[in-house]
């Protein structure tokens, strides 16, 4: 489908390229470079690093000696007590009508099934609206199966619908009476590795709750389509960590002029822990401070650039990353915030937040990513989990690049989320259209603002 740019967007770019050429920046031979190189680092030296785990804790001492290394001033670690979730033994079966293996995962929250597991009846919901619709007690001694078949979208758009179904199911399911459930995983592929990732119980009583593969889920699919009823075994021994220790790395390229307002550049260091987490978010740690440095080819930028690399967003319902930034910094001038924290695609679209005034500023962006193929979308910026907070709290401009997701979820919270899925070039690509975007802003002199969030279209 050709989507067309309208008319007067296109002659805001037209007139924002006159005004502003993209900057050339140095390409690195495939494999190389300093978004790579912290990529690389962090999932080879470090690996998975779930919030509040001794890992973690490794992955900001290594962040912080390598922002150091790299030369970024102010480099330090803000640690922040949180609620944190640890896996355990996992595994899961049906038993009625077929003797079944299921690959499963626990969901984040989930409580222990009880000692030796829980072998019940399995009621089979296609979709999350069906479960929603089925009255309360119902499910009193039986297990939730939800089903809901996530399609791709090149922006990642689905997430939000058939995530839905981890975010909101266990507690829904709890309210009606179920002893547990298993949900099919919000993920795109058809591998046997099931997607893990966060649920919230709110003041539903938690129970255990997991997530089958994408082909074991069409197993079940079809089982229930024959009309026979269903039985599953299930073991699943993660539980919550009430006290646990996460924490930010903060790093500074000082501005020439300290006393204008700061630009935020974010990602998460934490990950899920079945995979090493090279696309969420490694990458996205990579590909911010190498924008920020790369920022400051041909002399040190106006403005200061601040790297947040924020932990427990992953996990982070209670308390995040994102949350104690604003709090231990709410009092310190931003301008713009960006965050990288949807793989190593390639940008395709980008998208801004600011105030009217700044008309010739987002023109001025728009301009410079367009050379890189990279164009101008409808929709206000937002930002992510991690500079969230601070938006919010300062009203701040966003510019969001926002990369081509159409595979993103194969991989996303698996086993698979790997060093080898990350491609160099694309990698670099995105560090080219960063750069080319804080060399714009970073270096505006004039008063940089947002549409306040309730006037937003």
């Amino acid at each position: 489908m050709t989507r067309k740019i309208p008319s007067t967007a296109l002659g805001a770019v037209l007139t924002a390229l006159a005004l502003c050429s993209a900057p050339a920046t140095a390409k690195p031979v495939e494999g190389e470079g300093v978004a790579w190189e912290i990529t690389e680092g962090l999932t080879t030296e470090v690996g998975p690093r779930m919030a509040g785990s001794e890992a973690e804790d490794r992955a900001r001492d290594w962040g912080k000696a390598k922002l150091e290394a790299l030369g970024f001033q102010n480099v330090r670690i803000e640690e922040f007590a949180t609620t944190t979730w640890q896996r355990g033994p996992e595994e899961a079966r049906l038993t009625a009508p077929y003797r079944q293996p299921l690959a499963i995962t626990a969901l984040g929250f989930s409580v222990p099934t009880p000692e030796g597991g829980l072998t019940a009846p399995m009621v089979y919901f296609p979709t999350l609206e069906a479960l929603e619709a089925a009255s309360k007690g119902s499910l009193k001694g039986k297990i939730a199966f939800v089903d809901h078949a996530m399609r791709r979208a090149q922006d990642g758009s689905g997430y939000g619908p058939y995530g839905n179904v981890r975010r909101a199911g266990p507690a829904m399911a709890s309210e009606r009476g179920a002893l547990a459930i298993v949900i099919r995983s919000a993920g795109t592929d058809s591998h046997r590795n099931p997607h893990t990732g966060v649920t919230a119980f709110g003041k539903a009583s938690p129970i255990p709750a997991g997530a089958v593969s994408n082909p074991d889920a069409d197993l079940i699919a079809r089982i229930a389509g024959g009309g026979k009823p269903m039985e599953i075994a299930l073991r699943l021994e993660g539980r919550p960590q009430e006290k646990a220790t996460s924490g930010n790395v903060i790093a500074d390229l000082p501005g020439r002029d300290p006393s204008l307002p700061m630009i935020l550049v974010g990602c998460h260091l934490d990950s899920w822990d079945l995979g090493t987490g090279a696309i969420d978010d490694a990458s996205g740690c990579g590909i911010v401070a190498a924008a920020a440095l790369a920022a400051q080819d041909g002399g040190q930028a106006l403005r200061t650039i601040r790297v947040l690399w924020a932990g427990d967003e992953e996990q982070g319902i209670y308390y995040s990353g994102g949350d104690h930034y604003m709090k231990l910094h709410a009092s310190e001038p931003h301008a713009l915030a960006m965050e990288s924290d949807f793989g190593a695609d390639r940008v395709w679209q980008v998208k801004t937040r600011f105030a009217a005034a700044n008309s010739d500023l987002a023109d001025k962006v728009n301009g410079a990513v367009l050379p890189l193929g990279i164009v101008p979308h409808e929709g206000a910026a937002h930002g992510g989990t991690d500079i969230g907070p601070i938006i919010a709290e300062q009203e701040l401009a966003v510019v969001d690049l926002g990369q081509d997701g159409t595979h993103y979820f194969d991989l996303h919270h698996t086993p698979d989320d790997t060093l080898d899925k990350v491609d160099p070039a694309a990698l670099q690509q995105n560090v080219e259209a960063w750069t080319a975007v804080l060399k714009v802003v970073a270096n505006e002199p004039g008063a940089i603002g947002a549409v306040p969030a309730h006037d937003e279209p």
